[in-house]
């Protein structure tokens, strides 16, 4: 016997957005063309129609990849690159002290963003969908 899941939206339809989703997007409006093409990235994920193996791949590759090759994991390291001054000679203007305050900042930015725990829990929910 086939039983219907009354979670589903008529025609399996992705639902909108939650208010914090949709106001945090909001509020990272016309910081950077860069940070609104992530915008629309992360609102094309989440109202996109995804099938199970795809929404574990996204998930796996947001937050959750074993190796490293994720979003998460990009993020941390354009942090590091963009508070140190060798990499982003926009900072080479400020005095030595607050340069190397900044690197510091973002090099442990990138060494906790980077931690294996933290990604633990996205992994371990694509895991599940993919039934592991």
């Amino acid at each position: 016997m086939t039983t219907t899941n009354l979670v589903h939206t008529a025609g399996n339809q992705a639902l909108p957005l939650d208010d914090d989703l949709a106001d945090l997007l909001d509020r990272l409006a016309g910081v950077h063309p860069g940070i609104d093409l992530m915008r629309e990235g992360i609102r094309l994920l989440a109202l996109d129609h995804h099938d199970t193996d795809q929404t574990q791949t996204v998930i796996a590759f947001l937050a959750g990849s074993s190796d490293g090759t994720d979003i998460l994991t990009a993020l941390a390291h354009l942090i590091a690159r963009l508070s140190n001054a060798d990499t982003n000679p926009s900072l080479r203007t400020l005095p030595l002290d607050r340069q190397k305050t900044a690197q510091h900042h973002g090099e442990q930015a990138q060494f906790h963003l980077t931690d294996d725990w933290l990604h633990q829990h996205a992994s371990e929910a694509s895991a599940a969908i993919d039934g592991v």
